[in-house]
């Protein structure tokens, strides 16, 4: 696969997710078992530099999710 349809992975995969909004980078890697975690990690820090992804940080653990989508993001789009 090349590294467009590896995104479009990524994205339809977390599209299909409706009860979870935010992964680890450990899910990440199951998508690709083929791939070194290095890979994985460098492919999601381009999507998050290309705006597609964004890290979500509980202060203890980083988290990573579609960007513009999660609860945190309703809340503040219904605070203004």
């Amino acid at each position: 696969m090349g590294a467009e349809e590896d995104k479009k992975l990524i994205i339809d995969t977390l599209k299909g997710k409706t009860t979870k909004t935010k992964f680890y980078l450990k899910d990440f890697n199951k998508m690709f078992p083929e791939r070194r975690p290095r890979e994985v990690s460098k492919l999601v820090n381009e999507m998050v530099a290309e705006g597609l992804l964004e890290y979500w940080s509980t202060g203890s653990t980083t988290m990573i999710g579609l960007k513009g989508a999660g609860i945190q993001h309703e809340a503040e789009d219904s605070d203004q």
